[in-house]
């Protein structure tokens, strides 16, 4: 469980409540952000449009089910990742690339493993680094579709919103002979842009931008094993290598990484 999300978005909802409570009405003030024709309107219109957006259904579904994947922590440790590489390029150097094989068994990393054994079967170079680029951009063509999701929720959000504010202003001044009732009446009409704002910025933008974050993070370690793949075929210094993955790291955990050993030749 990512905590950050989680207590990102509780802690936004918590302050939205807190901020409407302190009306003249305190907390009883809240039920006037309550309204179902304006939920319906806005939440209602908003997903709609999205789903005509999708090609399907299902994929309309897998797309929702996208949120439990910003609520997770990303697994990622970029400096054991490098010192992996650096112990096969140990072994390479040593034994062979033959000798690759019986340590691909012990990765757990799929794309890591799929690398060392098309280097193993000794695929030239260049096509080793076309295989894992592709699979590169398709994962990366994956997240993206999610992240499209959630911004196109957020943008369908304050449009319908904005629909549902204009539908309580035309009621309205359709009936405004009684003049006791339009105050009533514009508050109910804003509520949708209210619902409208909250989706986008409350939900949507923090999701899509989580999503965001967790694809740059893959991807770039993805990129590392990629470089470092490569760098154990061509033969190079294990201490080479080091250098040149370091160069993925901040300058802070390249600091770290340096101070508790790198690679031996």
């Amino acid at each position: 469980m990512d905590l950050a999300t989680l207590v990102g978005l509780l802690a936004a909802f918590g302050l939205m409540i807190f901020g409407i409570a302190q009306g003249e009405e305190g907390i009883a003030g809240i039920m006037a952000f309550v309204d179902v024709p304006s939920v319906l309107i806005t939440f209602g219109g908003a997903f709609m449009a999205v789903l005509a957006m999708c090609p399907s259904i299902p994929d309309y579904i897998k797309s929702l089910k996208t949120l439990t994947l910003a609520m997770k922590q990303v697994s990622v440790n970029e400096e054991e990742t490098i010192r992996s590489i650096i112990n096969l390029s140990n072994v390479a150097r040593k034994e062979g690339l033959l000798a690759l094989e019986e340590a691909a068994n012990g990765i757990e990393d799929e794309f890591m493993k799929k690398g060392v054994l098309l280097i193993v079967d000794g695929t030239d170079p260049e096509l080793v680094r076309s295989i894992m680029e592709t699979e590169l951009a398709c994962v990366e063509t994956r997240h993206k579709k999610n992240v499209t999701f959630w911004e196109n929720l957020g943008s369908m959000g304050p449009a319908w919103g904005m629909i549902g504010t204009l539908i309580g202003l035309i009621n309205m001044l359709g009936n405004l002979e009684d003049v006791a009732a339009v105050g009533p009446n514009m508050a109910v009409a804003l509520v949708t842009t209210f619902y409208g704002s909250v989706l986008a910025n409350w939900i949507c933008a923090p999701i899509s931008t989580k999503l965001k974050s967790n694809n740059d993070t893959e991807i770039q370690m993805k990129e590392v094993m990629v470089e470092g793949l490569l760098s154990i075929q061509a033969g190079e210094n294990p201490r080479v290598i080091e250098e040149k993955l370091k160069s993925f790291l901040s300058p802070e955990k390249r600091s770290a990484f340096s101070s508790n050993g790198g690679g031996e030749e």
